[in-house]
């Protein structure tokens, strides 16, 4: 069943934020499992909101153990809270993609 992550990150940037983008290169070598990232920052820009979808938990798992935490280690970011549950309904709009970064 498909979960929905939801991660909160005290202290997280945009600039760690980008790192964890460029390294990772997650946009162009999607981790098994993802279905879908957003990612938000409160007006400080100092704490990060992202909610993701996820066929399972086992695989949102697989991606922070070997993919997030190695670079949240490397660079010293701070670590996240994360939430899961299990998805009811998914629904994506027309208009989504002039949202995405590029």
């Amino acid at each position: 069943m498909a979960i929905l992550a939801i991660f909160t990150g005290e202290g997280f940037t945009k600039d760690m934020y980008e790192t964890i983008r460029r390294e990772s290169d997650f946009e162009h070598k999607p981790p098994p499992g993802l279905m879908f990232h957003v990612a938000s920052f409160e007006k400080s820009g100092n704490k990060m909101h992202a909610a993701e979808i996820w066929e399972s938990e086992e695989q949102l798992n697989d991606m922070i153990s070997t993919r997030l935490m190695p670079l949240v280690q490397k660079y010293k970011m701070p670590i996240m809270k994360t939430e899961t549950y299990q998805v009811y309904n998914i629904n994506a709009f027309p208009g989504i993609d002039k949202h995405r970064i590029t």
